[in-house]
């Protein structure tokens, strides 16, 4: 008589390839993650309440609206609104003559950040090393009043 051996199949599963193609994935992403952000360069101010410095030159003053309109403080007239390129050649112009200029931008409260960034990046194009950001200090609360 023939003996039939009941052999119960196997239900575990390897999983030691799915663990390396895990690890490759994640070593892949790592890697490629930090090449894909942009940004611009910004230098952030050591203290949190620093004064910029300008009294000895004149800054140059990139102004973003409520309506998102661009304003340069340099050229025949400050209060007209100018387009990208124009706030580009005229900081450059601005720059290449004195290197030294500080640069900073003003944006309204209510403009959306992205026109914001925007007159950095244009601003960094033009040849800033830095750009600046001009706020107002808010008002200092008495003590006692609510």
């Amino acid at each position: 008589m023939l003996r039939r051996s009941h052999r119960r199949p196997m239900s575990q599963i390897n999983v030691v390839p799915y663990i390396d193609v895990m690890l490759v994935l994640l070593v892949i992403f790592m890697i490629t993650a930090p090449l894909l952000t942009q940004g611009v360069k910004v230098e952030l101010p050591k203290v949190a309440s620093e004064v910029v410095d300008t009294q000895q030159k004149e800054p140059l003053v990139a102004t973003v609206d409520a309506a998102g309109r661009f304003y340069l403080n340099v050229g025949e007239d400050p209060d007209q609104p100018v387009d990208a390129q124009t706030l580009v050649l005229r900081a450059a112009a601005v720059l290449r003559r004195r290197p030294e200029t500080p640069v900073l931008v003003r944006g309204d409260h209510e403009v959306d950040y992205g026109a914001v960034v925007t007159v950095m990046a244009l601003l960094q194009k033009a040849g800033a090393p830095s750009v600046g950001l001009v706020t107002e200090s808010p008002p200092r609360r008495r003590h006692g009043a609510d």
